[in-house]
């Protein structure tokens, strides 16, 4: 998850607060303690993304970016984000395949293993000098590290003990630079490293930056063949793809100061390696068996332009064609091209069935990109919905595209050029670029509501009809990774709703981290045309108790719908300024459009269901506000502008009484709609400009404008606190006039005209009616909160006029968003989210800062304008925001856990697909392939773990246990192999044949030479000749001892022989300790002379010497 930084702040920090000493905080005031801020989920690609990973067998993708996250995808939407300690960005990312680990390697040369499962790091291993090539043996824990002094080191992952271990095995440069026929000891930096196909693991491919290229035996400690030595002969040909193809001699070509860029396997053997020059040029080497190829450097030129100045090759991936028989294939690069030309993929058809000196490329195609590239990986994937080779393009700011090979193969076939493709595009589970997203709301449900049990309902319904079954786009999407979570008693809990800039709106299940659209309603319903309703949305309301949605979008149109509890049919009610139009709706399932209202032309800015659900109050940009009867579709008022300056209403409030319990009726029920007054209720109205207008919500009659207009137009949202802080105490007020009795309600017609209307009062501290102001409003707070301030004040001295805080807080940045916390089902704190980044929780009532966070510390996000109009929170702390192609969602309070986690995580790592993998390879050695390169016994695993046993079998699956006695030592300090001792001769040695007879001559002193350790040196290897050092004792059957050992002949005769061999045993032992003693008095002798020699020259001076 990610590393999270939470200041505690004993002070307020953010700015001047008054009064200095704040009361003691009263009860479901919040503290420190209850904050946890962290990232409960998080969807989209990150626009800093820069490099890719693929495991074809678990089917997921791993995305790493400049600022150190790595997001994992799946299918079903399964997605999930990594984040390393440090902002950094990663040079290397690749899966463990198929054993639910990723390695990364940052700038700074950490290397880092992650697990899937915990979705953290679980090893690391910082490598001291730079590593430019890094490459992991597939299906195992290996991996090669090439730094940029020219070594190559094998490192091991050991998931049982959970350590990356730096193993003694290397590549030692010295024999590199001695296969090559340089004096020194290569140094040039390791810019490529790849293991050979089908050897086993033991061969890898070293290429340096100069050129050279070596295959290396780890097995033998040798190298098998080099390539690209300049001292070699040159053979072959240059082949131009351009549209005028041309085939020129090799004899021109310099190798002296070509550098590598990039390179890889352009077959499945092995045999053919393709490598990627700075200088834009691309050459086919010939890697087979070097036994019976003559050294030289045998090699094929491509040229993607003829021009002088060329593009780097970049990047560049090969994709075999079973059809060419290995000899042939697809050839895909980035790069290559003429300076200054358009970013293009570049596709090569190739084709050497005539061998490689007859290489010719027999197709190209450039294909266009959507944005700057960043990465791409090819990769055969073999699963239950795609089976083939895909390609997976990631171009800036972090888009993701897939191309199947049946596309680009049809592609290579036209000869066009600069044909634009159709991928498939990243099905995003939140959308927010196509179509754009313009406003969200985060709404949580009661789950104990009709409502919210029925759309339950609905949503189990929908799930256990098509599990795991994605429809649209995400049905040709070839990723599937990944395991949903489950929890047994689900219920909806709740809902993202976000609206769009071509009408539309869309609704998903938010209840756990994994979100599911419910539905996707569509601007336009069937046979009805209405102006304007495909206009961008700009707000959106939903009441839980009724399951009502109301959209406004910017031709001020207000659209009505109803979730659940609706019946097939219906109709839809327009309401315009001049009349009501009923039409008929053919809609049999899915939420039920009710009515549309059109009548005024300025875009909508907010909007508010009122607690009795059969009101809507709309606010316009004009400054004008709208109460909608939601039962009986009309227009009860509209009021003139609340602003002299028509500043746009900003927020809205309403202040009524509880309504009691089961008291709360369904707007669309019209036959619950009657002709008597509802509960008195007040509004407070809010403009851009700070000017706060009260009135009342039956009539539209103006109670007060009681705040003077801000200096600057900064307001950004107001909220009214309810009855929670009795104990505190508040600031001594006039007592109020004594309530009337209530109006009553005068039912209005849908026909609005400008004597109707209601306009502000001109005089800002007149209060024109204080009706609605008696003792259930005396505990209530009204919160303002602007750019530079955040106010206090009293509901009801602000109703009667007065324009003093109880508290004011002034901002040291610029603020753009509030929200509101609660604990214990009472509003306990303020979120603020700043211009800066900056994320600042304010405790109630004395706003005392009690947690900061930041963009950058939770997201490594840097705040963008447009966030503002997309980020919404529900009352428990949960906080969505919008970045780009990023969706996130954010937890504040640390004691509630509505989201379940981890229980509700989905499963990145599928175990039973990684067993089932694992006991395939294991029981069945060779399978056949597909004709995309995947073996075929895998698609039968994903489609219902079955493999195709009856097919022809031609592909090797490898095993590389014996790689751990390789890469346990040092190279040239393998531990022999265990061989047959009746396949060698074991040499025995026995005292009986040693030769003592001889006399034994002591040399004078002056004759102790050469001749004298060649002697003994001889004696030595005569001794020991054809014994190994780690020779061990034979175990012999006693069937091979009689048969070594008997002799012809009675017993007697057997023990009387024996007898005298014992006796001669015993002689030859008693000679050699004596001639032992004579030597030990030999020795002692020549110590005594060479003392008395050292003392007589140390007595004569150098003169006499």
């Amino acid at each position: 998850m990610f590393v999270r930084k939470f200041l505690q702040k004993s002070s307020g920090g953010g700015g001047d607060q008054k009064p200095t000493q704040a009361p003691p905080p009263p009860h479901g005031c919040l503290v420190s303690e209850d904050l946890d801020p962290r990232l409960v989920a998080h969807y989209g690609i990150p626009s800093t993304s820069s490099i890719l990973a693929f495991d074809p067998i678990q089917c997921l993708l791993a995305v790493g970016t400049l600022d150190g996250r790595i997001k994992v995808i799946g299918g079903d939407n399964i997605e999930a984000i990594l984040a390393s300690p440090k902002h950094l960005p990663f040079k290397n990312l690749q899966f463990i395949e198929n054993q639910g680990f990723l390695v990364s390697i940052s700038n700074e040369n950490d290397i880092q293993v992650w697990d899937l499962d915990l979705r953290q790091t679980v090893s690391g291993l910082h490598w001291e000098s730079n590593i430019t090539a890094f490459s992991i043996l597939s299906g195992t824990g290996y991996m090669y590290v090439g730094d940029e002094y020219g070594m190559v080191s094998v490192v091991k992952y050991n998931a049982d003990e959970g350590k990356l271990v730096h193993l003694p095995y290397y590549v030692p440069t010295d024999a590199l630079a001695e296969a090559a026929g340089l004096s020194s000891p290569i140094d040039f930096p390791v810019v490529g490293l790849l293991s050979q196909p089908c050897s086993r693991g033991t061969r890898l491919l070293i290429a340096f930056s100069n050129g050279l290229l070596y295959l290396w035996d780890a097995s033998e400690d040798r190298v098998v063949l080099v390539r690209g030595n300049k001292d070699l002969p040159m053979e072959g040909k240059t082949v131009d793809v351009s549209i005028e193809a041309s085939h020129d001699e090799l004899s021109d070509l310099k190798l002296d100061g070509k550098e590598i860029s990039c390179l890889s396997w352009a077959s499945s053997d092995g045999s053919v390696l393709a490598v990627g020059y700075v200088d834009g040029d691309i050459l086919f080497w010939d890697f087979s068996d070097g036994k019976n190829v003559k050294a030289s450097n045998n090699a094929v030129k491509l040229q993607l332009s003829s021009a002088e100045k060329r593009l780097p090759v970049i990047v560049m991936h090969w994709c075999l064609d079973v059809s060419r028989k290995n000899c042939g294939g697809k050839l895909f690069i980035y790069g290559g091209d003429i300076v200054g030309s358009d970013e293009v993929l570049t596709i090569l058809a190739l084709d050497w069935s005539s061998g490689m000196g007859g290489l010719k490329c027999v197709g190209r195609v450039d294909m266009a990109l959507s944005g700057s590239f960043a990465d791409m990986v090819l990769s055969p994937i073999a699963s239950s919905r795609q089976s083939g080779a895909f390609l997976f393009l990631l171009t800036n700011p972090g888009q993701l595209q897939a191309y199947d090979d049946t596309s680009v193969a049809s592609l290579i076939t036209q000869k066009e050029n600069n044909i634009s493709v159709s991928p498939l595009p990243y099905p995003m589970v939140v959308p927010t670029i196509d179509p754009r997203i313009t406003v969200a709301m985060f709404a949580a449900l009661n789950v104990n509501d009709m409502p919210s049990l029925a759309l339950s309902e609905i949503v189990l319904a929908a799930k256990s009809r098509t599990p795991r079954t994605p429809s649209g786009e995400s049905a040709q999407w070839p990723l599937t990774g990944g395991v949903p979570g489950h929890i047994d008693d689900y219920k909806l809990e709740r809902l993202y709703m976000a609206g769009y800039q071509d009408g539309s709106v869309r609704i998903w299940d938010a209840t756990y981290p994994c979100l599911s659209l419910i539905y996707d309603l569509g601007p336009k319903a069937n046979g009805i045309e209405i102006t304007g309703v495909d206009a961008s949305v700009t707000a959106v309301s939903f009441c839980s108790k009724t399951s009502c949605l109301a959209v406004g979008n910017e031709c001020g149109m207000v659209r009505l719908f109803k979730l659940v509890g609706h019946k097939s049919g219906g109709t839809l009610e327009v309401v315009t300024n001049n009349d009501k139009q009923v039409r008929p709706l053919n809609q049999e399932d899915g939420p039920q459009w009710l009515a549309a209202y059109s009548f005024l032309s300025s875009p909508v800015c907010t909007l508010r269901f009122v607690q009795s659900t059969r009101r809507l109050v709309v606010g316009f940009k004009c400054g004008r506000v709208a109460m909608l009867d939601v039962g009986a579709p009309s227009v009860m008022f509209v009021t003139d502008s609340l602003s002299d300056t028509g500043s746009p209403i900003k927020s809205l409030c309403v202040k009524s009484p509880s309504a009691p319990a089961g008291s709360i009726s369904d707007p669309t029920d019209r036959d619950s709609i009657n002709s008597e007054a509802v509960d008195d209720f007040m509004l407070c109205a809010m403009t851009k400009d700070g000017q706060t207008t009260l009135f009342d919500g039956n009539t539209g009659k103006i109670l007060a404008s009681c705040l003077r207009p801000l200096k600057n137009p900064t307001a950004i949202c107001m909220h009214i606190i309810e009855d929670c802080f009795e104990k505190t105490e508040m600031p001594s007020e006039e007592p109020g006039e004594s309530p009337s009795e209530k109006e009553k309600h005068e039912k209005k017609s849908h026909m609005i005209s400008a004597s109707e209307s209601h306009s502000p009062c001109g005089e800002q501290t007149a209060v024109t009616e204080t009706k609605l102001v008696d003792q259930r409003f005396t505990s209530s707070l009204f919160l303002m909160c602007s750019e530079d301030s955040l106010r206090l004040y009293s509901l009801k001295s602000l109703s009667q006029g007065s324009f003093e805080s109880i508290m004011e807080v002034n901002f040291s940045r610029p603020c753009c968003w509030m929200g509101i916390l609660k604990k214990d089902e009472r509003e306990c704190a303020v979120l603020l989210l700043y211009r800066t980044g900056h994320i600042e929780i304010r405790s109630f009532p004395d706003l005392e800062v009690v947690g900061e966070s930041s963009l950058l510390s939770l997201l490594r996000w840097n705040f963008k304008p447009i966030m503002e109009t997309t980020v919404c929170s529900d009352d428990f702390g949960h906080l969505v925001l919008v970045n780009g192609c990023e969706v996130a969602i954010l937890s504040f309070l640390a004691h509630p856990n509505g989201f379940r986690i981890p229980e509700s995580l989905p499963l990145l790592h599928d175990k039973v697909l990684a067993a089932a993998a694992d006991a395939t390879f294991s029981h069945f050695p060779v399978h056949k392939k597909n004709q995309d390169g995947t073996p075929k016994f895998l698609s039968g695993i994903i489609k219902g773990f079955r493999s195709s046993s009856e097919q022809k079998v031609d592909y090797q699956i490898q095993d590389f246990s014996h790689l751990g006695n390789i890469f346990s030592n040092p190279p040239y300090l393998k531990p022999s192999d265990d061989t047959d001792g009746d396949d060698e001769k074991i040499v025995e040695l026995n005292i009986d044949d040693i030769e003592i007879d001889e006399p034994l001559s002591i040399l004078p002193l002056t004759e102790i030479d050469k001749k004298e350790n060649k002697d003994k040196r001889t004696d030595k290897e005569r001794l020991f000749d054809g014994a190994s050092s780690d020779a061990q004792p034979k175990t012999r059957t006693v069937d091979e001892i009689k048969a070594k050992y008997r002799k012809a002949g009675e017993t007697s005769a057997i023990a009387s022989q024996a007898k005298d061999k014992l006796l001669e045993r015993g002689e030859k032992l008693e000679r050699i300790s004596q001639r032992t003693a004579e030597l030990q008095d030999g020795a002692q002798n020549f110590e005594s002379m060479a003392h008395e020699l050292a003392k007589q020259m140390e007595k004569r001076k150098w003169w006499n010497i």
